[in-house]
């Protein structure tokens, strides 16, 4: 079982590494909507690099276009999911 604080650590270095984002770890809120308006930007390209790190470092699945849109809103879902996953 992760530490929440350790895991969304590792959650937003993992999206600075797959995205090649231009900003610093520190820089990425919690709760910061990774799409759409007022987020980090990130598009449909994006989405898939972190579907595929999640699967590979969590085993962590994405089903379908809606999951994908609730799991990878921010990192405080993501780890909200990779978290629920490794309880059942």
């Amino acid at each position: 079982m992760h530490d929440p604080i350790a895991l969304r650590s590792e959650i937003k270095q993992m999206l600075v590494e797959n995205c090649m984002l231009q900003i610093p770890v520190e820089q990425i809120g919690d709760t910061q909507p990774l799409f759409g308006p007022g987020s980090l930007g990130l598009d449909s390209v994006d989405a898939l690099q972190l579907v595929v790190a999640l699967d590979k470092n969590y085993g962590l699945k994405v089903p379908d276009p809606e999951a994908a849109k609730k799991i990878l809103h921010s990192i405080s879902s993501m780890a909200e999911a990779v978290t629920h996953k490794q309880k059942v």
